[in-house]
């Protein structure tokens, strides 16, 4: 018990007695930990995401470490490679549904302790229309996101219907994962 609070007071305290560093340049990710409290490094790897291959969704995001996929209609969604399949996506999204499933890998640099885990999150739209569709993409901002939408997207947020799971995961860093693999990784350090 005493050495959970410590590990707690350690968590909410930004405690210099562990860094973090986030492998990953979304600016969604790096959003996410500064306001869960944390003091962290940007640190990515120029790795071509596309030639990692796994045949379920969450053996990819799991094999990216970092990375969130999307699944509609059974197909997963990465970040689009052209405007068209950006339209082709939001447009399959359009009065339905998708899954965004997202990983988390703590490594402790010190000891190679390594934790991972997934979770996944169901986003319902209504219909969006094509000249909203249009502006999005556009805008171009679809082809640097998985599945080629961001929930909180001025133009698409009116059309999200419901969330079912965090929207943190959806955003691209579940924060409770977050926090769990990183006490699971402290407490094995101990």
């Amino acid at each position: 018990m005493e050495l959970e609070k410590e590990i707690e007071g350690k968590m909410t305290t930004c405690n210099s007695s562990f860094k973090i560093i986030l492998g990953s340049s979304s600016l969604a990710r790096r959003q996410i930990l500064n306001e869960m409290g944390y003091e962290f490094t940007v640190v990515t790897a120029d790795i071509d995401e596309k030639s990692i291959r796994k045949d379920k969704p969450e053996e990819l995001v799991m094999a990216l470490a970092e990375a969130k996929v999307v699944v509609s209609n059974g197909m997963v969604r990465e970040k689009p490679n052209s405007k068209e399949e950006a339209r082709e996506f939001i447009k399959g999204y359009s009065g339905g549904h998708a899954a965004v499933i997202g990983s988390v890998v703590v490594s402790n640099l010190t000891t190679g302790i390594r934790k991972g885990a997934w979770e996944k999150a169901e986003v319902y739209f209504h219909e969006i229309p094509d000249e909203i569709i249009d502006s999005v993409i556009e805008e171009g901002s679809t082809l640097h996101v998985a599945g080629g939408l961001t929930l909180e997207h001025p133009l698409t947020s009116p059309f999200v219907e419901a969330v079912v799971g965090s929207t943190d995961t959806v955003w691209g860093l579940s924060k409770a994962l977050t926090e769990k693999l990183i006490k699971d990784n402290l407490v094995a350090a101990k």
